[in-house]
């Protein structure tokens, strides 16, 4: 064997967890962790490879020339000789990865960065293209396994002693495994269009149990006691009520607010129906609300029910005598029939194309074909109206000159086709058809402003719906395709909103804390004064100069500070010395001038005005005309916190019931809570989400879809418009604008059988 096979032979990797300078407990559980994936990726392998070789050998069989064929038997040849050299290459990389999670993050980075001009090269097009495969691999499986990856970081950051991991630096994250999979596959010595097609079957057969296999990872690390309680919970709940006291104590800052809710609190709220638990997703962001299997039986049970019953108020109202003659469709007649309007460039009209024109179109090619009129069957009849009212029913939340008007007609012909096949599409909010009609809809809602629009998204969208528009014929894994790319895009800014939102929070509480100190340091200057008199220019600079030093060094040290003590005893000192009690004690000026200078005040200011903080009553011979001209700068200077809500700030007049009901339930609402405001008199409304509010400022503040903060209001205010019906609630169950124009299609199949009233599942 040459010296070049023998180096694709060796072990890529000497990093071993028995050789890795790490405590015994993480050794230990890394260990199991290892002998789990290994085990269950090990058998894995084989099957790829088992699946690769008749690929390849499948590919020979067909090729068109020798020469071609010659080419994937050689391949072939050569992974049956080194076959068996990839496991224990790929499980080297994987202990390795996992021996290294406390070792520096960038090694990789530090030495790409010593790289001189005269190494840097043009990237091959193979180099990209299997780049491109791996991370769209890893993208796929990373959204599969959302969640669990989520809490498996938790537990490895545990392990490393450092933050979370993300999916991309998890040493068992789906990158990872590409990337020790592409090292390990070297060794077959492939072409690159052969690597290329074993990384296909990687992603069938090793990768399609990946979700499976981090469950399993974080069930074992949870028995080794890694954070063994740990869970995921959406919503963002209050905490409790405290007394001010309590709240006071619970901060270095006082009264500032707690975003942590108390453990039976979300609980609580997941308990609750979606009639009723508030809407708290980002636009676009999935979740696993959807109902069970069983919850959509019994709901597509009902819906035929409620179908039956209008197909039997319709033949009453209906003369259908001449309707028998009719040529009766079958369904594979109606979904070829589609077809051809499917690919069909959209015909110029004066007003939108509807169902019921399609419906029109295929009715009169029926009866061009058979010589005499056609009709639907039954229930095919009944899939045509039903998405003919729910597509009505979502124009009613659309906003006019959007993008989405012209997709959602474009999706028109894919939607029916797929229902006429498959029913559960109407009942399973999870459908991945569903959910692209939900996110096409949702770009165009009338809650969202005109700056909302994002020219990406849109780009986003109709690639998507072309994607189905072109590839649909019964398959609904094209739907699934052109949904995972959009959805993939929505989760990106989701994420990005989220940061943006957090950044907005942040700030609120400093503003929050800020006035929590303006309001301490006011009570402390109150305690130092009481009952004893001062003159009133003495009192204006305790309030204004000394009250932001005091401001700022319980905001930078806390109450429990040496420097906080120190300035609370130069308070007392100051205040018996402006009172002519006693004379100031020596050194409290330097000291006074010190802290004043700390605030912004120049040195001259902070000396003139430590000389009359400190001189007590003796103002003799100090000129009234320098304390007034004094005064005026400090009352023209801009004092720390000037932009923070008034903490003391009260309603203008007492609530009536029903506002102050609307106001306690506000201070029980989880942060994220969606909220829709009135904006006009003809409807229009716009949504903005709750992102923080405090219950001791009593602000609000508000965000859009973006994350940006667009508003902040008091509680009271939002509490007054909820009492009169300006600002609602969005709850679960109405968050997507699909599932609520599907409730109004219930509704309106119940109204039109007459049996008004919401049955219990008659909607996922």
């Amino acid at each position: 064997m040459s010296a070049r096979l023998e180096a694709n032979h060796a072990p890529p990797h000497s990093r071993t967890l028995a050789g890795a300078d790490l405590p015994r407990r993480v050794r230990a559980a890394l260990e199991r962790l290892n002998d789990l994936a290994s085990d269950t990726l090990g058998r894995q392998l084989e099957a790829m490879l088992s699946d690769f070789e008749q690929q390849l050998f499948k590919l020979a069989e067909q090729a068109r020339n020798p020469g071609l064929q010659a080419g994937y038997f050689e391949t072939l040849r050569r992974v049956r000789l080194h076959r068996s050299d990839l496991a224990p290459h790929f499980m080297a990389g994987l202990e390795s990865a996992l021996a290294a999670i406390r070792e520096p993050e960038a090694d990789e980075e530090a030495a790409a960065s010593e790289l001189g001009f005269d190494e840097l090269r043009l990237v091959d097009d193979s180099e990209v293209s299997e780049d491109g495969v791996l991370h769209g691999i890893a993208t796929k499986h990373e959204s599969r396994a959302g969640l669990p990856l989520l809490l498996l970081g938790q537990r490895f950051g545990v392990l490393a002693g450092k933050p979370a991991f993300d999916a991309e630096a998890l040493p068992v994250g789906p990158h990872r495994l590409g990337r020790i999979m592409a090292d390990a596959s070297r060794g077959l010595q492939l072409e690159d269009e052969h690597r290329l097609l074993l990384f296909q079957s990687f992603n069938a057969r090793v990768m399609n149990g990946y979700a499976q296999l981090v469950e399993a990872m974080n069930a074992l690390l949870a028995r080794e006691n890694v954070l063994p309680g740990l869970s995921y919970v959406p919503l963002r709940s209050r905490p409790t009520e405290q007394s001010p006291s309590r709240q006071e104590a619970s901060d270095d800052i006082p009264g500032g607010a707690d975003e942590t809710a108390p453990a039976d609190r979300a609980p609580a709220l997941r308990r609750m129906p979606p009639s009723e638990r508030p809407h708290t997703r980002w636009q676009g962001e999935a979740g696993n609300d959807g109902g069970s299997r069983e919850d959509e039986n019994i709901a597509l049970s009902m819906l035929q029910d409620l179908l039956a019953s209008r197909r039997e108020v319709v033949g009453k109202l209906r003369n259908d005598t001449d309707a028998r003659d009719h040529v009766p469709l079958q369904t594979p007649d109606v979904f070829e029939a589609l077809a051809e309007q499917q690919i069909a460039p959209p015909a110029p009209s004066q007003r939108p194309r509807t169902i019921g024109d399609l419906k029109k179109a295929l009715l009169a090619q029926g009866r061009q074909k058979h010589g005499k009129a056609t009709r639907l069957s039954g229930q095919d009849e009944d899939t045509f109206e039903l998405l003919g009212i729910l597509y009505t029913e979502i124009g009613r939340e659309l906003r006019e000159g959007t993008i989405s008007s012209n997709l959602l007609e474009r999706l028109q012909v894919p939607l029916l086709r797929l229902a006429l096949m498959d029913r559960a599409f109407f009942v399973r909010s999870q459908h991945p058809a569903r959910q692209l009609l939900n996110s096409v809809a949702e770009a165009g809602a009338k809650w969202l402003d005109e700056s909302d629009s994002d020219p990406k998204l849109e780009r986003q969208l109709r690639d998507a719906v072309e994607h189905v528009v072109q590839n649909y014929h019964g398959d609904s894994d094209v739907f699934e395709t052109a949904n995972e790319s959009l959805q993939a895009h929505l989760e990106t800014l989701a994420r990005k909103a989220e940061l943006s939102e957090r950044r907005h929070i942040e700030a609120a509480r400093g503003k929050e804390k800020l006035v929590m100190a303006k309001r301490r340091a006011a009570e402390v200057i109150g305690e130092a004064t009481a009952g004893q008199e001062l003159p009133r220019f003495l009192r204006n600079l305790l309030d204004q100069a000394w009250a932001d030093v005091l401001t700022l060094t319980l905001l930078r040290h806390g109450e429990d500070s040496e420097e906080w003590q120190q300035h609370a005893r130069a308070t007392l000192e100051l205040a018996a010395s402006g009172a002519g009690g006693k004379p100031a004690p020596e050194g409290l000026d330097r000291h006074v001038e010190a802290a004043l200078t700390q605030v912004g005040y120049h040195e001259d200011e902070a000396s003139v005005i430590s000389r009359h903080l400190t001189g007590g009553r003796d103002e003799s011979s100090d000129d009234p005309a320098s304390r007034t001209e004094l005064a005026m700068k400090i009352k023209a200077r801009a004092r720390l916190g000037d932009d923070a809500p008034d903490a003391k700030a009260k309603p203008v007049a007492p609530r009536n019931p029903r506002e102050q009901s609307c106001y306690e339930h506000l201070r029980t609402l989880p942060f994220g809570t969606w909220m829709e405001f009135s904006l006009n008199q003809q409807g229009d409304v716009v949504r903005r989400r709750i992102a923080w509010f405090s219950t001791v400022t009593d602000r609000m503040l508000f965000v859009n879809q973006r994350g940006q903060r667009v508003d902040e209001q008091s509680l009271d205010q939002v509490a007054r418009l909820m009492a009169q019906d300006q600002v609602k609630v969005v709850t679960a169950d109405r968050g997507r604008l699909v599932d609520r124009a599907w409730q109004a299609t219930i509704s309106a199949l119940r109204n039109f059988a007459g049996m008004p009233g919401q049955p219990q599942g008659a909607h996922p």
